[in-house]
């Protein structure tokens, strides 16, 4: 297995197999023992195969609907933070109000970009009804005879939100289907949560003893000798006796027989003597590392927001705060009256000495809330602002050892035992380093002065030893999370890698104020499993030529288990809800058979200590009419895969560029290879059944991610960073805004992402990922009573939508005609110069406008130069597609 390794930016890794390459994870046995009791506050309830686990959360249902011509919405749960987790809800800033106000219908129908597409359905045929059954066959014709129509009739319809495929269909001819231009491929979310939750399963599966693919509801099943026909490699397996049924419907009663995705769970551990423990989600400790070198305003600010994160902690959480500065200083919760700290030097890496001194001392360094509260906010009261006459860039930081003595007080002694019983915390442990500046004194630190002559040298060293610590943090099961805030720059490139390495977050924030303090309170609480490893399978000569996403190649030696183990096997750096992997698939030659086969397996340790082994199948049909194959793509998925891989080599700004570029070149192959030419002319005619994706391509050519919207290089980093690895919901609306007009009543309707949308009378909400913008029209303004009641509901609109995100965007409200109104315009697809006709087919609102309010319209617009999507199709020689 060849590998290409891409670590610019993002936790992200590319791989390209050869097809059929061995690499998987030996076959892994799950026992049977007891359950544990998951906390009281979630329990599931329970199901025929047993009692679920872990529980299933609850999903909001107050997110707002976002329709689509092509496929029907499902509910899908926003990116970000469950609710029915133990954890209360947080506190400080305040949770938005309840929002109850409808979606208001566009007047006219127009083409929306919606929030999740329609997830995979695996039906045989799109011509059947939900309920019907449809026929079943693999493309083996020797078992025909003797099969029976068990597996018919357990095919029914059924859809798994965390594998969202570009398209419903699989081209058979390799030429087509490798078009590396629109291409094919999966969003993987193995973290993500549905409810209902899966099915679980506590017994090992049952697994192909060729190819270690695991039995499915696609198998073809032999009733009276209870053998399986593997999906991807043909192979016939015994089942121990399991599957020999009197009829199909006694297999209905088996869960990997029936459900499409499945838990196979171990709540075991293979480490001798251990202990499950009640609420173990809660001992996994949280470690603050706070930067003392803040000026008082900032100080205020990251005051605010630590008290009340404390305040929004359970109160089983285990909590070690750390100072630094020029020295760390390591807070000790034995001390009930005042703030007291032990310091160690900054300019080095602890000693071992140091390190033993400290930690089998007599101080208490991590306590549970319960316990410590009181001593938390006297420690957070304590802090001082910086005194020195420097500026923020020269001021003495040494964030690196800081993090390194946060290790060590999580891992303890050696060897912690309690009466010969081994402990682990549940789940990954937590640093959270909250830093207003770059990383300046000691390890992993670079000169003040960008101009230093030694300074790339540094930075280089530097990095590389910031990448070192956080793949040690990673062997110790601890996540690094970075909060970054203020107006120093914070040298980006050198921390990254620590939160990359880790399975970490990076994140800048403005100011120390409620964005940051809702994003600390938003990391704490969001499950990370642990030990994750990805495995993909594929039939028919279709293999894995690309994965984007948090993770890096893992080599397994499987082939002791299963002799012709053909997976790609992904390390995932943590199992988390608002993670994703891109994954692009290419087939290496014709396809005969008349479906396709795509398991995916993830096996990882959960937050309860159990070992999970997720698996995942996906049927989908081939063809060979083109037409019907892009009927089936799923713009939204599409676009997002495209993105992924596009932002993977845009490292810097003249990356960015080059990619703009590349994204016409992909255009116009899409329009070449599935569109049609125009009679006597050399323009082409983008394919009507991708009549979205032109426009959110544009979108993505022209928005922060590749554009110039942002002023920073560091900004844009860190935002490619976090889209690598953003689940679906959170990528898709970073890559095209969704825009909601505010109507009379209360309600809201979505409108085309476009500047006329900025109607002097109105208040609008564009929901951008990682900000979100309420923009208010001057006539709408100057009514004190009636814009502040339009502020208020876009407001409760805004956090509505962003409840569970992570990480939580900024909310911007701002006046027409306002210097900040600039963030807001930037966003939007300029269309203003577009004749009349173009206008109105693409933004049908504009019927309803009188002579009057379209001049006032045209009066926003006078200091815009930007092409509209149109112009910008029409240079690449093609006709926009038919708006739907």
């Amino acid at each position: 297995m060849a590998s290409q390794p891409q670590s610019s930016v993002g936790h992200s890794v590319t791989m390209t197999p050869s097809p059929g390459t061995p690499s998987a994870r030996p076959d892994t046995k799950l026992g049977t023992p007891p359950f544990p009791t998951p906390p009281p506050s979630s329990s599931p309830s329970p199901s025929p195969s047993g009692p679920r686990f872990p529980p299933p959360p609850f999903i909001q249902s107050n997110q707002i609907p976002s329709p689509s011509m092509k496929t029907p919405n499902l509910p899908s749960p926003a990116n970000g933070i469950r609710t029915g987790s133990p954890v209360p809800r947080m506190s400080t800033p305040p949770g938005p109000p309840v929002f109850s106000s409808p979606l208001q219908p566009a007047a006219v129908p127009f083409r929306t970009s919606p929030a999740s597409p329609q997830p995979v359905a695996f039906s045989l045929g799109s011509s059947l009804p939900t309920s019907s059954p449809p026929h079943f066959s693999n493309g083996s014709a020797q078992l025909q005879h003797q099969i029976s129509d068990v597996t018919e009739e357990l095919a029914h319809v059924a859809e798994s939100p965390n594998v969202l495929f570009s398209a419903h269909k699989v081209l058979k001819q390799k030429k087509l289907a490798n078009v590396p231009s629109l291409g094919f491929g999966a969003l993987v979310s193995p973290g993500r949560e549905v409810s209902p939750g899966p099915q679980i399963i506590q017994r090992d599966p049952h697994r192909c003893q060729n190819c270690g693919a695991y039995a499915n509801l696609y198998c073809n099943i032999l009733l009276g000798s209870g053998q399986w026909q593997c999906v991807i490699c043909r192979n016939l397996n015994g089942s121990e006796g399991e599957y020999i049924a009197p009829s199909k419907e006694e297999l209905r009663n088996l869960p990997e027989l029936s459900s499409p995705l499945v838990d196979y769970v171990q709540t075991g551990n293979k480490r001798p003597g251990f202990i499950p423990v009640s609420e173990s989600r809660m001992s996994a400790p949280i470690v603050l590392v706070i930067d003392e070198c803040l000026d008082e305003p900032h100080l205020q600010h990251l005051q605010s927001s630590l008290h009340a994160f404390v305040d929004s902690l359970p109160p089983t959480t285990r909590l070690g705060i750390v100072l630094y500065g020029r020295t760390v200083s390591v807070y000790d919760f034995s001390e009930e009256s005042t703030a007291s700290a032990d310091v160690l030097p900054g300019d080095r890496s602890p000693s071992q000495e140091s390190l033993k001194a400290l930690i089998y001392g007599t101080g208490i360094y991590l306590s549970p809330i319960h316990a410590s509260l009181p001593v938390a906010h006297a420690i957070f009261s304590s802090l001082r602002p910086y005194k020195l006459n420097l500026p923020e860039a020269s001021r003495d930081r040494c964030l690196g050892t800081a993090v390194e003595v946060a290790m060590a007080i999580i891992q303890g002694p050696s060897a912690e035992m309690s009466r010969g019983v081994v402990k682990r915390p549940g789940g990954n442990s937590r640093i959270i380093v909250c830093a207003g500046g770059p990383s300046t004194f000691g390890p992993g630190s670079v000169p003040y002065s960008l101009s230093h002559p030694n300074y790339p040298h540094m930075e280089k060293i530097a990095l590389k030893w910031m990448e070192n610590l956080g793949r040690d943090a990673h062997r110790r099961n601890t996540v690094v999370d970075l909060l970054c805030a203020g107006t120093c720059p914070i040298r980006v490139p050198v921390l990254l890698p620590l939160a990359k390495a880790s399975g970490g977050v990076f994140i800048l924030h403005d100011d120390f104020g409620e964005a940051f303090g809702v994003n600390l309170q938003r990391a704490s609480t969001r499950a990370a499993g642990s030990h994750g490893l990805l495995e993909i399978r594929c039939s028919d000569n279709i293999f894995v030529s690309k994965v984007v996403g948090p993770g890096e190649e893992a080599h397994t030696d499987s082939q002791e288990t299963f002799k012709n183990d053909g997976a790609l096997a992904i390390q995932m750096l943590s199992v988390e809800e608002t993670q994703s992997f891109a994954v692009s698939l290419e087939t290496s030659g014709d396809i005969k058979s008349d479906f396709v086969y795509f398991q995916f397996a993830i096996q990882y340790s959960n937050i309860y200590q159990a070992d999970v082994s997720r698996v995942i199948t996906v049927r989908l049909p081939t063809v060979d009419s083109v037409s019907a194959y892009l009927e089936s793509v799923q713009d939204e998925v599409a676009v997002v895969l495209i993105a992924k891989r596009t932002l993977l080599r845009a490292k810097d700004s003249a990356d960015a560029l080059d990619m703009r570029k590349m994204i016409d070149e992909r255009v116009k192959d899409i329009a070449n290879k599935f569109g049609s030419q125009m009679p006597k002319s050399k323009l082409y005619r983008f394919p009507k059944e991708l009549s979205l994706l032109p426009e959110l391509l544009f979108h993505l050519r022209r928005g922060p991610l590749l554009g110039s919207i942002l002023g920073h290089e560091d900004e844009r980093s860190v935002l490619r960073s976090l889209f690598l690895n953003a689940s679906f919901d959170l990528s898709l609306r970073m890559v095209a805004p969704r825009c909601l007009m505010h109507r009379e009543g209360g309600t809201f309707e979505e409108l085309p992402a476009y500047d006329l949308a900025m109607q002097s009378d109105a208040a609008v909400v564009l929901d951008h990922g990682t900000d979100v913008f309420i923009w208010l029209g001057a006539e709408l303004a100057a009514k004190e009573g009636n814009s502040a009641a339009a502020l208020a509901a876009c407001r409760t609109l805004a956090e509505e939508l962003t409840e569970m995100r992570f990480p939580a965007p900024r909310i911007l409200a701002f006046k027409e005609g306002s210097s900040q109104a600039r963030y807001f315009v930037s966003r939007l697809i300029p269309a203003h110069k577009d004749p009349p006709y173009e206008q109105e087919a693409r933004f049908p609102q504009l019927r309803t406008l009188t002579t009057e309010q379209r001049t006032k319209l045209k009066s926003n617009f006078i200091h815009f130069d930007d092409p509209s999507f149109c112009e910008w199709m029409r240079s690449l020689k093609i006709l926009p597609p038919e708006p739907s």
